[in-house]
């Protein structure tokens, strides 16, 4: 398939960048927590805009649009901007060196890339079941983990804008320890919406609320934090160069097929002890993966299986705001063996999620945040994939109700949306909603090249997917 050619590259400012000492943004133990993992890279396909005034497309004139609406959706974001810091903490007999990491609002610029893919059509990235390694190329900033950024200061906020033959691939890659999936497609609905509606306008009214960027301690938390290592890579730990090669896919199922594994799992569990325990919709799709996966391993009964699963604190833990810019998100495990998981049926499994998330709760989030600074722990994909059983794990990120495919920046609609390289390990699982709505959900998965195959031939699974984008 076609190569990626970067035509350009350059630093985009906000339009507008307050005088005076730059404002510092001290992390929370959500923020720090992911800062040794890869950037969140999420991207839409587009339709190539339409000829306009009787010439063809304007190439020029789409991505000057694009890098505008982006530099005015950045001045909402304004601290996206700037760049992470570290400062030496005070150093104690009893507890040794320590850090803190900030993110100072100092206006320097995200990143906006600008490259084409003239050998790549539409169809190449939808058609197939299977996604093709080119989609990785369409990212800035690649295969970088958040402390990276601070190394050699780069921007924590990078879009790249790729022509194909037939579209437009739009992405972004933010560092995930300055920002959550929520925050991720707030800035990207704000950047579209501004597109959209601008049109050469700087002063339009848009619908998408303003972020808040004010970070949320609890009381008593020390701001900064104070971190017990005394350099970066002391965080960051042992690294791993190159994953262990994955194959994805991407797999639509209809609203009618969601029904369809909801209400089978909410029937199973009828009339057990969990009756009154009401399985969602992503909860019985989920499961109904779990199982599969679980066959395409070929696990052994007694094998330990766990799921992991992330529950949102907005809404969920008071104070924080729905427009929250930063991370805001706990994990939810649920561990059974696989002989469990494949005989006692999907609604077990689903149940199993259920109480997962059921188990998260404000006074658990409270709980794990108190203790976090004097404990601190980091996401680190390297354990993952060097875990004595890295095979067994199943985890899930994203949600159904992000609004991908409202990002119409002018001249229509998404026709597909794909991910990076980032965090692609054997067992990621990506949700998306489902591009008819509805109820439709789409998974991005990523299995070992042995497990692979059998999840696709797996006809108890595949038979509730539907067509491709």
């Amino acid at each position: 398939m076609g190569d990626v050619r970067i035509v350009s590259r350059r630093m985009v400012r906000p339009e507008l960048i307050a005088s005076g000492p730059p404002e510092t943004i001290h992390l929370t133990p959500w923020d720090l927590r992911v800062i040794t993992v890869d950037n969140i890279q999420k991207g839409i396909l587009l339709p190539k805009p339409p000829a306009t005034g009787g010439r063809g497309h304007d190439a020029a004139a789409m991505v000057e649009r694009l890098e505008l609406s982006f530099a005015r959706a950045l001045g909402r974001f304004y601290p996206y901007a700037g760049r992470l810091a570290v400062a030496p903490g005070s150093k104690d007999d009893a507890e040794g060196e320590r850090m803190a990491i900030s993110l100072r609002c100092s206006g320097e610029g995200a990143e906006f890339v600008h490259a084409v893919a003239p050998g790549v059509a539409v169809a190449d990235i939808t058609v197939p079941l299977c996604i093709p390694r080119v989609v990785w190329s369409f990212f800035p900033l690649d295969r970088l983990l958040g402390v990276d950024a601070i190394a050699d200061s780069r921007p924590v906020l990078a879009a790249q804008v790729t022509e194909l033959a037939d579209g437009v691939f739009v992405a972004m890659s933010a560092n995930h320890g300055v920002a959550d999936g929520t925050t991720f497609w707030h800035f990207f609905n704000t950047w579209s919406e501004i597109s959209r509606l601008s049109d050469g306008d700087a002063g339009c009214e848009i619908s998408s609320p303003l972020p808040v960027h004010r970070r949320w301690f609890l009381d008593g938390c020390p701001v900064p934090i104070p971190l017990p290592f005394g350099k970066l890579e002391d965080i960051v730990g042992q690294r791993v160069d190159t994953y262990p090669p994955v194959e994805e896919c991407f797999l639509h199922f209809s609203a009618e097929s969601v029904r369809k594994l909801k209400a089978k799992a909410n029937a199973e569990m009828a009339g057990t002890a969990a009756t009154g325990t009401a399985i969602s919709s992503l909860q019985a799709l989920l499961a109904h993966l779990w199982r599969a996966v679980c066959r395409a391993r070929r696990l052994a009964p007694d094998q330990k299986t766990t799921y992991h699963l992330l529950a949102g604190c907005r809404g969920r833990v008071d104070g924080i705001p729905a427009s929250y810019a930063g991370n805001a998100v706990e994990h939810a495990t649920a561990i059974s063996t696989a002989g469990e998981i494949l005989e006692r049926g999907l609604g077990w499994a689903a149940w199993l999620l259920n109480r997962a998330v059921a188990s998260f709760d404000e006074a658990s989030a409270r709980g794990r945040l108190a203790s976090w600074p004097r404990n601190p722990g980091f996401l680190r994909m390297s354990e993952v994939v060097t875990a004595p059983h890295p095979h067994t794990t199943v985890a899930t990120g994203s949600s159904p109700r992000f609004d991908v495919y409202g990002n119409d920046f002018g001249w229509g609609s998404p026709v597909a949306v794909r991910s990076g390289s980032g965090n692609k390990v054997d067992g990621k699982v990506t949700v998306y909603e489902g591009r008819g709505g509805g109820g439709s959900i789409a998974l991005e998965v990523c299995l070992s090249p042995e497990a692979f195959p059998r999840l696709l031939a797996d006809e108890e699974f595949m038979g509730m997917v539907g067509a491709t984008d």
